[in-house]
């Protein structure tokens, strides 16, 4: 996203209630993003990591513990796209699994439970590495 367009779309943002920040590129970035600040205390970083389709980052103290989907189309979006679907977008979807695991179904039998192998000590390694045993 080029710098007009971050502020034009910034300044809509918070005309909506939005607390959205211009994001300015830093080392190895040359995009500029749009930072919006989320009221428990995550931010997401939206389109700046020079990619055609709008996706976001949801950081918590610099660690990513969210994130929201690129948005099919979103290569084309005009201005008015872009501040709509950022003001409702998702911010709760988590890392990981986008389905949950099913359960396990019965108990667990204890000749299926793999084990990690015995660490050697260092006499052993030794034998094993002179061939004196």
């Amino acid at each position: 996203m080029d710098e007009q367009r971050a502020r034009r779309v910034v300044e809509t943002l918070r005309g909506r209630n939005v607390f959205a920040h211009v994001k300015l590129p830093y080392a190895g970035i040359t995009q500029y993003g749009i930072r919006v600040v989320l009221p428990d205390g995550r931010e997401a970083i939206w389109d700046n990591d020079g990619t055609a389709g709008l996706e976001a980052q949801v950081m918590r103290n610099g660690i990513l513990v969210g994130f929201v989907s690129s948005i099919p189309g979103s290569e084309n979006f005009g201005d008015e796209q872009i501040i709509e679907a950022i003001a409702a977008a998702d911010y709760d979807q988590p890392i990981g699994r986008s389905r949950p695991t099913a359960p396990t179904r019965g108990p667990v039998r204890s000749d299926r439970i793999a084990t990690a192998p015995r660490p050697r000590g260092l006499a052993e390694r030794l034998r094993r590495t002179f061939g004196t045993d």
